[in-house]
């Protein structure tokens, strides 16, 4: 199996690169991946190949700022103006662009990380026309800081710019790793007990690249918009929801934040959901030492309770 490059044009004139893996045959359904913050949509090829040997295909775009669109735009972790709302926006519109080229298959949206929160947003906006949405790794809910965080950004953006890099949101994972340290660590421990994964993440050139000032603070400022409850109960999926995460994840609180999430869409009538917190899993599940369970659970998923249905 091999990536089956395209890059699309959005609104703005930013080109986004979307990476495309094809299953031989018609498709059960599409899955298309939203990726994190400070990595890109390559990362996934693994994740990808699993997908297609379940009869899946699978697409994912570089969000601004990130991997070969940050390429094409010029710089990384730079998102331009009206960031967050733009990176949504090209999510859906990589979904039109699907439903065009496999008119009548079920699209699923999966976003992991920073890009769950992207889905979470997208999920306001666009979900009930999804067949399925699944949170990977994300977080439900802001952070106890958040005001002070956007004050110091904005402090930051004057005296710096928009587009200087972020010491702000470094701060934000400060501690993240100190249950993982060890003499040797790297910092980054807190992504998975794989080595092998954690090396791999330090030695990717699109991978830990730092975000600018501007996109942080429009990230910030579009999450505590679709946190606020008048815009959560507007959330709606044409189909199931499976969130999953490590109970060993410090972004999503140990599990937490993730419950907390759950909790609040069933009260707003979002069903059905699974929830799957993986014991002693940390933030990346899809590349976690049990990462092939996983993978299987989702394709699992895809086939009961997705595909199944739509048939």
């Amino acid at each position: 199996m091999k990536d089956d490059s395209l890059s699309l044009e959005a609104a703005d004139g930013q080109r986004i690169h979307v990476y495309r893996w094809l299953a031989g045959g018609t498709p059960k359904a599409i899955v298309q991946i939203a990726h994190g913050a400070a990595e890109h949509a390559g990362r996934y090829a693994r994740l990808a190949a699993a997908l297609v040997a379940g009869g899946y295909a699978v697409y994912a775009n570089d969000h601004r700022g990130h991997g070969r669109t940050a390429a094409q735009f010029g710089r990384y972790g730079v998102a331009g103006f009206a960031g967050w709302d733009a990176m949504v926006n090209d999510v859906h519109q990589l979904t039109e662009h699907i439903r065009s080229r496999h008119p009548g298959i079920p699209v699923v949206l999966l976003g992991h990380s920073m890009g769950g929160m992207i889905v979470q947003d997208y999920l306001q906006r666009f979900g009930a026309d999804l067949a399925g949405a699944v949170l990977s790794g994300t977080t439900g809910r802001e952070l106890p800081n958040a005001s002070e965080i956007v004050s110091r950004l904005e402090v930051e953006m004057s005296a710096a710019g928009r587009d200087a890099p972020s010491q702000t949101f470094l701060s934000i994972f400060a501690d993240f790793n100190e249950p993982f340290s060890g003499p040797d660590a790297t910092g980054l421990e807190w992504l998975s007990r794989d080595p092998a994964e954690v090396r791999a993440y330090v030695d990717d050139p699109w991978c830990g690249q730092p975000l600018s000032n501007g996109f942080v603070h429009d990230m910030l400022i579009g999450v505590r918009k679709m946190w606020a409850p008048e815009n959560e109960r507007r959330v709606a999926v044409g189909g199931p929801l499976l969130v999953f995460a490590g109970d060993d994840d410090p972004a999503g609180e140990f599990g937490e934040a993730m419950r907390d999430l759950v909790t609040r869409y069933e009260r707003y009538g979002i069903a059905p959901i699974r929830l799957r917190l993986y014991p002693k899993g940390r933030h990346e599940m899809l590349n976690e030492i049990n990462r092939e369970e996983v993978h299987a659970d989702l394709v699992e998923w895809l086939d009961v309770d997705v595909t199944a249905k739509k048939r």
